[in-house]
């Protein structure tokens, strides 16, 4: 229980100071929001900054925070210190970063900001990249939804009819103006998940037969999977997403001042990291420890550990309200997934998104191959997605140092952002050379490359930094 309240304050002490470091690095002055001075009605729609928060963490609090975080609780109570730590200083940076830099460039996506910052060589990459990680999301937020509606209704519809209903719904998302069901109902939905989070925490805080796990430095995964790398591509989203990268700059387009910044990119993500921390400590309290967690998740998966914990902590009542907000997690991301990728895809062809008929264009062929990736294994979309994930963030992060590298007053202050695409850099590489669906090498040969891929990095990223000194001296 220390442990887990101690997560928390630690969280909103990071969000509280760390933030306001952040802000100050990228010194947010002198100009005008996308929303407050090219508005189009669909896609640029100015929005107070409560909304605007409520949006980015419905955005970005997809099944991530929940299953990942499941997942990563198999490997025992360290994973708290990297949803803890992951966020503060690499998450929420990330996703400040993102949102603050595409808002600057009139809500550019991070494909766009990729070619402006590094070259027209990584803004074709990350074009390409970007939109097959946002298909496998919108495709990984149709399954796992439409399987806990499925378990809700006692299997009798069967999760294809579901997720039939989820893909017309993220049609209408996807082509309709912001304002008009993401804006309305996503402040609504935002309040069922903190209600969600909220009562999960109070049920294993109070009642006597639940006792959260303390932290112990030792990886207590069952089938004995090394923590570096693999808890942190398996936690994703609940510490440091690059489908946040995705996401942020549809509702930078929105915000209506530099300085919500802060509170709307930072601070989602930090209520994020609560999200996964209330489930990464459901998983290990309502078990009792780390086999029979994954003993659950393997044999009725994460739809169905979701639902039993949420119906034995709660009872009916809170356990169809807990349902309710995990369903409405995936549902709420996979929409702007696919809506981020119509409008990357229509920055690429430069095909003006006024137009319904346009729209619909895009829109069609995207929500066609969702709806064949959803015949696939929802574990191997899983893991494709989850390293897909985590490679985005690590491009994010040095797109975003050299945006700061490049601006003079915030030179030093580019290491906030270089050290953690640094680390991650070596945990992505490390991984793809370990992982069953990579390379499948051993450690001794893993870990090397991993470290010398993140120095070699690093010390470009000095060296630009010399160079650059340089030119502003001649």
């Amino acid at each position: 229980m220390i442990t887990f309240i101690a997560s928390i304050i630690i969280l909103l002490i990071g969000y509280i100071f760390y933030s306001r470091l952040t802000e100050a690095v990228f010194h947010p002055h002198g100009w005008k929001t996308p929303a407050m001075e090219h508005s189009d009605g669909v896609d640029i729609v100015p929005m107070k900054t409560w909304k605007a928060f409520l949006i980015q963490l419905l955005n970005i609090a997809g099944t991530g925070p929940i299953f990942g975080a499941l997942m990563g609780a198999c490997f025992g109570p360290v994973v708290f210190l990297w949803i803890v730590f992951g966020a503060i200083l690499g998450g929420a940076v990330h996703d400040y970063m993102c949102g603050m830099i595409s808002a600057k460039n009139d809500g550019a996506s991070i494909a766009a900001l990729s070619g402006l910052y590094i070259g027209k060589g990584a803004m074709y990459l990350m074009r390409i990249f970007s939109v097959l990680l946002l298909l496998l999301t919108g495709t990984v937020f149709v399954t796992s939804p439409a399987a806990l509606i499925d378990t809700l209704t006692g299997g009798k519809l069967g999760s294809i009819f579901w997720i039939v209903v989820i893909l017309i719904y993220y049609v209408l998302a996807t082509l309709l103006p912001i304002d008009k069901i993401i804006g309305r109902l996503y402040p609504i939905f935002g309040v069922v998940l903190i209600v969600m989070a909220l009562s999960i925490s109070g049920a294993m805080l109070i009642l006597p037969q639940y006792r959260i796990p303390e932290l112990v430095f030792e990886n207590l995964h069952p089938e004995n999977l090394p923590v570096f790398p693999f808890m942190f591509i398996t936690v994703a989203c609940g510490a440091i997403s690059g489908f946040h990268a995705t996401q942020s700059p549809i509702v930078a387009k929105c915000i209506m001042s530099v300085k919500d910044g802060r509170k709307v990119f930072y601070g989602a993500m930090i209520a994020e990291s609560v999200i996964a921390l209330v489930w990464a400590a459901a998983g290990m309290t309502f078990y009792g420890n780390t086999a029979l967690l994954q003993q659950g998740l393997t044999s009725i998966g994460q739809s169905g550990v979701v639902y039993t914990i949420s119906k034995t902590m709660l009872g009916q009542v809170g356990g169809i309200l807990a349902i309710i907000g995990v369903v409405v997690c995936p549902i709420t991301s996979g929409d702007t997934a696919f809506r981020s990728a119509r409008l990357i895809l229509a920055e690429w062809t430069g095909l003006e998104q006024k137009s319904f008929g346009k729209r619909l264009i895009i829109t069609l062929p995207l929500l066609t191959a969702g709806a064949f990736l959803t015949q696939l294994d929802f574990n191997v979309l899983w893991r494709y997605f989850s390293w897909s994930n985590q490679t985005l963030a690590m491009i994010a992060l040095w797109v975003a140092t050299v945006y700061l590298i490049k601006s003079e007053r915030t030179r030093l202050g580019s290491l906030i952002t270089a050290l953690p695409a640094s680390f991650m850099t070596a945990v992505i590489t490390t991984y793809i050379i370990m992982a069953d669906e990579g390379f499948r090498l051993p450690g001794y040969v893993a870990y090397p490359i991993g470290i010398t891929a993140s120095l070699i990095l690093f010390v470009l990223y000095l060296i630009t930094c010399i160079i650059q000194r340089k030119n502003e001296k001649k």
